[in-house]
């Protein structure tokens, strides 16, 4: 179904305490794709993409069990460390959540974690990041002005130029235009278009409109599996499943 891939989900459990969130959860995500994972909430999809990078590991009493494989490499295997691999797959949530710092600190900020000293690789970096989330032109000339003067829409694209300044491959979005107005979302969805030529992105959404909108391949999940997946097209016209069907017509959501 995805022809070339970058990362596999394999036979994937996971639990929080006792409580089985993700039941046997199969899935490729395609190299230089839009996909979607949609469906009501509390089905599992953020802990999927939490899975992804590991950010679960934060919680205690977590459990799983399958494999996520990227670029070959399970990602679950001792060995593997999760510094680069959460630089790899850079995350923006649901809420726009600006540091309290200027609109330039906010985006270098992960560059001197990651150790860059060096202020003109610094403010290079910075450039291109606030260049690729299309936020340049609006904030070049208030660089050192604090990031919370910023609208909601941009605060957004602040967090993506953020992401992007640590140069990951692949973009984990958390519900990233559930907070903004309809100008905001246009803009954000543009913005992913024009990023998946550098990226492979994964988008999680209730908006049904929104998935149709800017992804390739769609998943939607229903209490944990994935009962649907395939390219987004065929998804919403001619889905294979009935709980997908009553999802998109809206009889529960």
């Amino acid at each position: 179904m995805v022809d070339e891939y970058r990362i596999l989900v394999e036979k994937l459990h996971f639990w929080f305490s006792d409580f089985n969130v993700l039941k046997n959860v199969n899935i490729k995500f395609g190299k230089n794709k839009i996909t979607a994972i949609m469906g009501p909430s509390g089905c599992g999809k953020s802990t999927l993409l939490r899975c992804l990078n590991r950010m679960n590991d934060l919680y205690p009493k977590t459990r799983l069990k399958g494999k996520i494989i990227i670029d070959g490499k399970d990602i679950y295997n001792d060995n593997v460390d999760i510094f680069k691999l959460r630089k790899m797959l850079g995350m923006v949530f649901q809420k726009p959540s600006p540091l309290p710092k200027s609109i330039f600190d906010n985006v270098a900020y992960g560059l001197k974690i990651h150790g860059i000293k060096n202020k003109k690789e610094i403010h290079c970096k910075v450039e291109k990041a606030l260049k690729d989330s299309n936020l340049w032109d609006e904030v070049k000339d208030k660089l050192f002005k604090s990031a919370f003067e910023l609208s909601g829409g941009q605060q957004q694209r602040l967090c993506i130029a953020r992401a992007l300044a640590v140069e990951p491959e692949i973009l984990l979005l958390d519900e990233p235009a559930s907070a903004l107005d309809p100008v905001s979302t246009a803009k954000l969805e543009e913005l992913l278009e024009s990023l998946k030529e550098k990226y492979t992105i994964i988008i999680v959404t209730h908006n049904l409109q929104q998935a149709s909108r800017v992804s390739d391949y769609t998943a939607f999940m229903y209490l944990g599996e994935i009962i649907e997946f395939g390219k987004t097209a065929k998804v919403f016209t001619n889905p294979q499943n009935e709980k997908t069907e009553n999802y998109i017509r809206g009889k529960y959501g």
